[in-house]
């Protein structure tokens, strides 16, 4: 588990721009349960390509696209442990930090994994995204 005060930045680098934290298994449960239109979950680490290409692109992603997720949240892998797990519930594929899921009407529609962020820019990231949204994010 890491120190509050070293990840305190690291989680305002996103909900700095609308994310919400999960930070229990209940807070994933009742966003789960009541999930509808779009969501974007980014499952947040210490890491330095969360720090150096994840957090940035899933921001620019955001600015890049007219048609934007719904709802944005995340959890932090390493510090809201059981929030964590239980989003991996959520997510049919191995666990993956940092990464990056896309859910409509509760359903997982585009998942980014760890090794689709390492060694990418934080603009390829961003482009990525924004071409998902396009795609998924619009009004029906």
């Amino acid at each position: 588990m890491y120190p509050p005060h070293l990840v305190a930045p690291m989680k305002a680098d996103l909900t700095s721009v609308g994310f919400q934290d999960l930070e229990t298994a209940d807070d994933v449960d009742q966003f789960m349960k009541n999930q509808k239109g779009t969501a974007l979950v980014v499952i947040n680490s210490v890491c330095g390509c969360a720090a150096g290409t994840c957090r940035p692109g899933v921001k620019l992603s955001l600015q890049m696209s007219e048609n934007k997720p719904d709802a944005l949240r995340s959890v932090f892998a390493g510090v809201d442990t059981e929030a964590t797990q239980r989003m991996r519930e959520y997510i049919p594929v191995a666990p993956s930090s940092p990464a990056i899921a896309l859910f409509k009407d509760g359903e997982l529609v585009h998942f980014v994994e760890r090794h689709h962020i390492e060694g990418r820019s934080a603009d390829m990231i961003a482009g990525h995204l924004a071409a998902v949204y396009e795609e998924v994010c619009v009004a029906e």
